[in-house]
């Protein structure tokens, strides 16, 4: 018989690439998930793992098992639902994933309430990359995850994935303190040029807004400084290095030299929580996604925008579109 504890871990190295971030994921050490892999080779008779320079990488027998079993995790989890269902109470081991500001601002709030009100429940959080956080849960390496798109880069949902809106998270345009711009009552993407910009890197959706929407405008882009953190471009902008646009979630409040002016229009992103179709019945996923949204408000510091996100279907309802 085949342990599904070391088929998991065989999955989880094949959607990650490597024992360290299948460890992660799993929330075990590397040598746990290695001696997971090594037992499995044992009791299969099979090399599942090639050493390709300081890594690894899995055998052609090896990605053939992973593939069964993704099938097998699958059928695992519908009958774990089907069970916690019957319960009628969130239980259970609960997998999220969520992008770094989603997971420093939103998050730490949404753990601590679920855990006050449902102690069988047992959630973990994982940070990743937002282009991750779908592939992972169509893999059924998380079971929940929470996401963001833009209108210049919407998010996939591939068939077999549901998403529900969390809400929308306006951005601001950060700047030093006595700048022309907070004597002004609105800012327009038409007043923008002449300033140097502090943003993200290229290929990040932020860093992508900023230079087509000048370039709109007829603005060719200065950016002085380019960091990968929110945080980090807050507190160039209040050294007086620059301007920014930042979103409100995880950005916190604003040190001492930085000012936030309204951008109009604003620029949004919206939120989504996703999970597998077979999951949607999962009194772990309804409630997580619930929680979510009560938080939401809060965080984002206003009402929620007509429609978002009271009137989303929730994994109970019938399917969100």
């Amino acid at each position: 018989m085949l342990d599904l504890s070391r088929l998991r871990a065989l999955h989880a190295v094949s959607v990650h690439g490597s024992v360290a971030a299948a460890a992660a994921a799993l929330g075990y050490t590397p040598s746990a998930v290695s001696q997971q892999i090594t037992k499995l080779e044992r009791e299969t008779r099979t090399t599942l793992l090639e050493r390709r320079g300081r890594g690894v990488a899995l055998t052609e027998e090896a990605r053939h098992l992973a593939d069964t079993a993704q099938e097998l995790l699958a059928i695992v989890e519908r009958a774990e639902t089907t069970l916690e269902e019957r319960r009628g109470q969130p239980s259970g081991l609960l997998r999220v994933a969520a992008f770094a500001s989603a997971a420093r601002g939103l998050l730490p709030g949404v753990l601590a309430d679920l855990a006050h009100r449902h102690p069988a429940l047992d959630v973990r959080l994982t940070e990743v990359d937002r282009h991750l956080s779908v592939d992972l849960v169509a893999r059924g390496v998380t079971d929940l995850a929470v996401a963001h798109d833009w209108d210049i880069a919407p998010l996939p949902a591939p068939e077999g994935v549901e998403q529900a809106v969390i809400g929308n998270d306006r951005c601001e345009l950060v700047v030093p303190e006595g700048h022309p711009f907070t004597t002004r009552g609105v800012i327009r993407r038409a007043d923008l040029g002449g300033q140097r910009w502090v943003c993200q890197p290229p290929g990040r959706v932020c860093h992508d807004w900023l230079t087509r929407t000048l370039r709109t405008a007829g603005i060719e882009p200065d950016i002085a400084h380019v960091a990968e953190e929110n945080h980090t471009i807050v507190a160039l902008v209040a050294a007086g290095l620059g301007v920014a646009v930042v979103p409100r979630l995880g950005t916190g409040p604003l040190p001492s030299g930085a000012v936030a002016v309204p951008l109009e229009p604003a620029p949004v992103r919206r939120l989504y929580a996703l999970w597998r179709a077979g999951a949607a019945r999962r009194p772990a996923i309804t409630e997580a996604v619930r929680t979510l949204r009560e938080h939401w408000p809060h965080v984002a510091q206003e009402a929620p925008l007509p429609g978002d996100p009271a009137s989303v279907p929730c994994p109970a309802d019938p399917a969100p579109q």
